[in-house]
């Protein structure tokens, strides 16, 4: 099952009798949610009857089986509602697959995991993918950069909010492409034009958002491309006062992601001007990551975007992460 079908489904009052949606978007998965509740229940009244949910970290299978197996009461159905399922013991996984085989079709159990199951190279594919049926696992898709602007808009409709084009490039390069954080972005931006206003422009982002944070950003990934070591942990020092830290990862990455796609398209012929429009910088910046420090073999540049993910996985493995940041643009300016 895909999400547009889930959220279908959803919306409709039919959720499956078991869904399990995995992938690092929070934002995707509140939407699910959100749309199951409304399908399921009239008002808040029923969904509190109705609706229960439990935290991964803090509950077994056995109670989430136990509650799912309840027949609803005053409510024509339940959701059970399992948030950080990938924090769920592994040793409820036969119980779970069995409840899964033969599900009570008065209860939708909906299994949210904020992050991917699916194999990697540093693990192993989550045994919850194993327990629930393949045709009840939604795998959210991840996006890049063009793909997290396109969304926002759609998003942003739903809520009534019209984002320009320019103001969702903006809030894409300015916030990165976590949905949450985009979408709370865009409505911030919609209450700077006034109470009623619905339109989001550069002008609303820019007074939201600002320009000194674009700045800021521009002068980090500029000094790690220059490997000005100083500078650089300079800057990030400055930015984590007031920044995500993963923002500033995934713009590290996505600087690293980049600097690789140049140095493949100059080595294929393709000029300034081409690569400026694909990679979404200005020719200047293009030309001089091109002919810079940053530039580097193929080998070198896939081991630091290997660093960049290394550094993910860490912090979110728990990592400190001012540490991890300090130690990653140390490495990406050697």
């Amino acid at each position: 099952m895909d999400y547009a079908a889930f959220l279908q489904l959803a919306g409709r009052g039919q959720p499956p009798p078991v869904a399990l949606l995995h992938g690092p978007d929070p934002q995707l998965l509140d939407d699910a949610l959100a749309a199951a509740t409304r399908g399921l229940f009239r008002d808040a009244g029923e969904a509190a009857l109705g609706r229960e949910v439990f935290e991964g970290a803090e509950t077994s299978v056995d109670d989430v089986v136990r509650s799912a197996s309840t027949l609803p009461f005053m409510t024509g159905m339940r959701l059970v509602v399992v948030r950080r399922c990938q924090a769920l013991s592994a040793k409820g996984a036969e119980a779970l697959a069995a409840y899964a085989r033969d599900p009570n079709t008065a209860t939708s159990l909906l299994l949210l995991a904020e992050d991917s199951l699916a194999a990697s190279r540093d693990r192993r594919e989550h045994w919850l993918l194993g327990a629930i049926p393949a045709a009840a696992v939604v795998s959210l898709a991840t996006r890049d950069a063009r793909g997290a602007e396109a969304w926002l808009r759609q998003r942003a409709a739903a809520e009534g909010l019209t984002v320009s084009d320019e103001a969702a490039r903006l809030l894409v390069q300015w916030v990165g492409e976590d949905g949450a954080t985009l979408l709370g972005e865009a409505r911030k931006a919609a209450l700077a034009g006034g109470h009623d206003n619905r339109a989001v422009g550069v002008k609303e982002v820019t007074a939201v958002v600002g320009e000194h944070r674009l700045s800021g950003v521009f002068d980090l990934t500029r000094a790690v491309q220059r490997r000005e070591a100083g500078t650089a942990l300079r800057t990030l020092d400055r930015l984590l006062a007031t920044e995500e830290p993963m923002r500033l990862l995934a713009l590290l990455t996505a600087d690293v992601r980049a600097t690789i796609i140049v140095a493949d398209l100059t080595a294929r012929g393709q000029g300034a001007e081409q690569i400026a429009r694909l990679v979404r910088k200005p020719p200047p910046v293009v030309d001089a990551i091109a002919r810079g420090p940053a530039a580097a073999p193929a080998a070198v540049l896939a081991r630091r975007l290997e660093r960049c993910w290394e550094a993910e996985l860490r912090v979110k493995s728990s990592g400190e992460p001012h540490a991890e940041l300090t130690a990653l643009v140390l490495d990406l300016c050697r």
